[in-house]
């Protein structure tokens, strides 16, 4: 039985003896599950906060980190599948359970009795691992409103229920309104389009029982078709489709998707949670538990770095108008023609197209390229493995290490890459479960992680193609999957990427996208999809010489994202009005772009990483990151330069692995990058790797 007159014992969602049987799970079993899980929770709280209940870590542990668990364990399988597969079913029963969740955790996080406990403990009594967790949780609850009292502590739990659903609508609404774009456009109209992308719409026209090619604003199908066709006015169309999404805009009927508002309540709700907690602005709360001491310090690197990006982003721009008048008869260049001018450029100057390397990236090739890459590097072997799944598409991998006793179990992963309609857009990896020595069973637990892409598909019984960022991107998520599973550390709190700062944890995802510029290494993950010849050498020189085409302005536009982001939140008073954002986009866009959209483009509208995605007041991490990650390469480069091999290099990969990788967070993201480096982080390398020295 799959409806809800199944009984709680059968319920897949309660069953935690292994992995999530997500071909089980039904909308209809959600509420009963999470009613159930709830109740747990509650009353395991209301156990450890009784008078009489000692303020012993392990007693705690197993008392109320047991229960609690489990009820992210389940809630997390109905988040994932609400990212991944989307109906309008699903969508019910979770945005249903999502305020009572939310209520719980927010109770939690702010009981006075359970902070009163933690604050009694002796962190000196514990073990090095307890103590960071114990630290974090501590941090925790003074964020969490535990110090807030009466009127104060009920207001401030209303803000975490209200955020948690508005952020969720501003997702649905990103969804839907880049689901509900369809355009069909004839063969000629596509002219200069790939063939692969021509055989996929096409057949999503036929799939529908429609002549010609069927466009959608899913990356696998826009980007193309953005750089490579020769239609202006074609390329117009597809860009107002995406630069207007979920605004005002939009044409027609999608205008109901607008996030104007959401965005404006988010930010005085962001705000007033601020006040509540003692700060001055949400900025300042955001970055407590995070590298930076300010939204000052973050907000001057941002534009230290725009001033050394801004000479390289007016070359790379003066390039692009000079090649688009001389050879494009372009003298008035609009938005939708730079990726267009940008792909003709680079084809000019290096020789070299996206598209000539793509027959050569076939997904099953990079994929044991990438294996092969990990296997090496960290001393472990990755196999494929057997679990329920949510969709056809995916795969389950396990990855082991030999041990004194042989082969031991070191984690899994699920491998979601393809694009599809009800699924959400971009990459991300997200976690299954921890690795933890449980306090209940005292066996450990294994950690299990979410790798998600949005690839396109195979066409024509040939395997699927991917593009030279494509592979990057599947690198950097798997970066993020490495940090969560090959951690050693039994504190669920602080094992794999739990409790590392969030302007460190973008370090192993980014360290691992500088393999795909190594010639040692692509020339073992490329296979022709027609020959099965490997990518000619002569090509990969031309791709390394295009490596850092048009860096600077790449690099200003992420600077642009992320001081729009930190100015956004560290507002004296909160931007409440659509205009008003806006306003200070076009304020940001003076101040560092050099490449500017039409005033239609409503770019926040869509920005789910900082509206709905944990990113609010920190991306900036992304680029602070990408220095922690620069310079960490930079060890493997050096090994390379000693010993005269490639940076695949099995001691310093055996450091970074055990620096790096397998504390997890169990001690400051500083003090693990100079257990690995020996010194505090510098920009040169990042500076160095992007052209820009």
């Amino acid at each position: 039985m799959t409806d809800s007159t199944t009984p709680l014992a059968e319920n897949p969602l309660l069953d935690f003896s292994d992995l999530p049987r997500f071909d089980a799970i039904t909308p209809a079993l959600v509420a009963p599950a999470i009613d159930a899980l709830l109740q747990d929770a509650d009353a395991a709280l209301e156990k450890v906060t009784a008078a009489d209940f000692p303020a012993d870590w392990r007693a705690i542990s197993l008392a109320l980190d047991v229960p609690t668990e489990r009820l992210s364990r389940a809630w997390g399988a109905v988040n994932h599948l609400n990212s991944v597969a989307d109906t309008p079913e699903l969508r019910a029963a979770y945005n249903e359970a999502l305020p009572r969740v939310t209520e719980f955790w927010t109770r939690l996080g702010a009981d006075e009795r359970l902070y009163a406990k933690y604050k009694t403990m002796d962190p000196t009594r514990l073990t090095p691992e307890q103590a960071r967790a114990h630290h974090n949780a501590m941090l925790g609850f003074v964020l969490g409103g535990a110090e807030l009292q009466g009127e104060a502590r009920t207001r401030f739990a209303w803000l975490q229920e209200r955020q948690a659903e508005l952020a969720q609508k501003f997702s649905e609404n990103a969804l839907d309104a880049t689901d509900a774009f369809v355009l069909y456009a004839d063969t000629a109209e596509l002219a200069g389009v790939p063939d692969d992308v021509l055989q996929a719409t096409a057949a999503a026209a036929r799939a529908e029982g429609k002549e010609g090619h069927k466009l959608s604003l899913k990356m696998p199908c826009y980007l193309p078709v953005m750089q490579f066709a020769h239609s202006s006015a074609l390329r117009e169309k597809l860009y107002r489709a995406y630069a207007t999404r979920a605004s005002d805009q939009a044409d027609g009927d999608a205008v109901k998707f607008d996030n104007a508002a959401i965005m404006g309540e988010l930010l005085a709700l962001r705000h007033e949670e601020a006040r509540l907690l003692g700060h001055r602005h949400y900025a300042d709360v955001s970055l407590v538990p995070k590298m930076a001491d300010s939204p000052e310090q973050v907000i001057g690197f941002l534009r230290d770095l725009a001033r050394k990006a801004r000479p390289h982003a007016e070359k790379d721009l003066a390039d692009l108008r000079s090649f688009a008048a001389s050879e494009l008869g372009l003298t008035d260049p609009q938005a939708w023609d730079w990726p267009y001018i940008g792909e003709k450029l680079k084809e000019a100057r290096y020789a070299f197209s996206e598209q000539e390397v793509k027959p050569y990236f076939t997904a099953p090739k990079v994929l044991a390229g990438l294996f092969q890459i990990v296997e090496t590097l960290f001393e472990v072997a990755i196999r494929r493995d057997q679990a329920p799944v949510w969709h056809p598409g995916v795969e389950f991998y396990r990855i082991e290490r030999r041990g004194p006793g042989g082969t031991e179990l070191v984690g899994q992963f699920y491998l979601d890459p393809a694009a599809r309609t009800g699924k959400r857009g971009g990459a991300w990896m997200d976690d299954v479960r921890a690795r933890w020595l449980r306090p209940d069973t005292g066996r450990l637990q294994t950690p299990v992680a979410h790798l998600v892409c949005n690839f396109a598909e195979g066409v024509n019984g040939k395997p699927a193609l991917l593009t030279h960022d494509d592979v990057i991107t599947l690198f950097h998520e798997f970066g993020h999957g490495l940090h969560h599973m090959l951690t050693q550390v039994n504190e669920r709190d602080v094992s794999g990427i739990s409790g590392v700062e969030w302007d460190a944890v973008e370090l192993p995802s980014q360290f691992m996208e500088n393999f795909c510029w190594e010639w040692d290494v692509l020339r073992h993950m490329t296979a022709h999809v027609d020959t099965g010849e490997p990518l000619p050498r002569a090509l990969f020189d031309k791709m390394l010489a295009a490596k850092n085409y048009q860096s600077g302005l790449q690099t200003l536009r992420q600077v642009e994202f992320a001081l729009f982001d930190m100015l956004l939140h560290s507002q004296p008073e909160p931007l409440t009005s659509g205009a008003a954002i806006l306003a200070l986009q076009r304020q940001v866009r003076d101040e560092v772009a050099v490449l500017k959209p039409p005033s239609y483009s409503r770019t926040p509208h869509t920005f789910s990483h900082i509206f709905a995605g944990g990113y609010s007041a920190g991306y900036y991490s992304y680029k602070w990151a990408e220095v922690l990650s620069a310079d960490a390469y930079a060890a493997f480069e050096e090994a390379a330069q000693q010993n005269g091999h490639s940076t695949l290099d099995v001691s310093t990969g055996r450091r970074y692995r055990e620096a790096i990788l397998e504390a997890g967070g169990s001690r400051p993201a500083m003090e693990s990058f100079k257990a690995f480096r020996g010194r505090e982080p510098s920009i040169d390398a990042l500076l160095r790797h992007q052209g820009m020295a």
